[in-house]
């Protein structure tokens, strides 16, 4: 297996999960810090002419073998006519971040390819798009989902670090960076383990010069920062036990974990309900265990547990069937 760079380990966190589709609020946040993860790879391996405080960068790189495809979208997209540019760091990541949302596709498609093509990044159908309403209106939804192996090996890479003492690698000080600036930490770190995470960043504020010089500049767009934060609170709601239970009963708090799945008869036996899931999950490509059968069975689908409970929905007549909900481990 390749080694990965900066910018495609980075992806292989931010992008899982993520629709593959649409250019929501929380992949625009994601294609940013790729975009700067490029401009810090150049960094890094110290392909800028430092000047000064500034660094300079002449477009001939473009025609460079070492330099990737991402690469090339983001410099392409910054140099336009100009044969080169200068700009302090902060600069520099401020225009790499300020991509046009057409421009940040291209971005997109170049880092997915690259990963795509050592098969540690695959589209798969959206589990939300085995319900009722999406099936009945064809609407296609797919998310990006990472290598199980190579997400475990990148997060618990930058935990271990983070979390035990030792020296951290400026490669692993700019994934800290990328991670806080997308507002991935909550969801690699528990909330005890930011208050440690927040120690470590003030440390290497204090004693390394590469943190000095990096973590004061931030590039995030406060608007889209709040609605990620608003969607991850409300994600994190509806896995807890009160949200579970309201979530059941108002699916229109966290739609994504409340799955409906109409059977074929009204009033079927629990068998014949089980049946019918198992064949619209498998039709939609999910990978399904059956831990539990019985009046509520236990599903495992794509590494999730469910459980998928009797229900009915009224439209303009009763549609019976089963609605998922996610078991939460006790």
């Amino acid at each position: 297996m390749k080694d990965l760079t900066l910018a495609e380990s980075y992806a292989i966190i931010s992008l899982n999960s993520l629709d593959s589709l649409q250019m929501i609020t929380i992949k625009r946040i994601a294609l940013r810090c790729v975009a700067a993860a490029a401009i810090l790879e150049l960094y890094l391996n110290e392909g800028f002419t430092k000047l000064g405080d500034k660094y300079l960068l002449k477009k001939n790189i473009l025609d460079q073998p070492i330099t990737t495809l991402y690469q090339v979208e983001v410099l392409k997209k910054l140099f336009k006519k100009q044969d080169c540019l200068e700009g302090t760091l902060e600069w520099w990541l401020r225009k790499a971040s300020k991509l046009s949302g057409r421009e940040l596709k291209k971005i997109e498609h170049a880092i997915t390819d690259s990963l795509r093509g050592v098969d540690l990044l695959e589209e798969v159908p959206n589990l939300l798009g085995c319900d009722l309403e999406y099936v009945t209106a064809t609407i296609s939804m797919r998310e990006y989902r990472s290598n199980k192996s190579e997400f475990t090996k990148q997060t618990e890479g930058i935990r271990s670090e983070l979390l035990e003492d030792g020296c951290i690698t400026d490669e692993s000080i700019v994934m800290l960076w990328l991670l806080r600036e997308s507002c991935c930490l909550p969801e690699i770190f528990s909330a005890n383990e930011l208050e440690t995470v927040l120690e470590r960043f003030n440390e290497l504020y204090q004693n390394n010069t590469l943190a000095k010089k990096l973590l004061p500049i931030t590039i995030q767009n406060k608007m889209e920062v709040i609605v990620k934060g608003f969607l991850l609170r409300k994600k994190r709601f509806s896995k807890t036990l009160t949200g579970i239970g309201l979530n059941f009963t108002f699916p229109i708090i966290e739609r994504t974990e409340s799955v409906f799945i109409e059977t074929e008869a009204y009033f079927s036996s629990a068998d014949q309900r089980l049946e019918d899931v198992i064949k619209r999950l498998k039709k939609y490509q999910h990978e399904v265990t059956i831990l539990r059968a019985g009046a509520v069975p236990l599903l495992k689908i794509d590494n999730v547990l469910y459980e998928a409970a009797p229900t009915a929905r009224v439209y303009k007549i009763p549609v019976h069937g089963v609605q998922l909900r996610r078991y939460q481990m006790y």
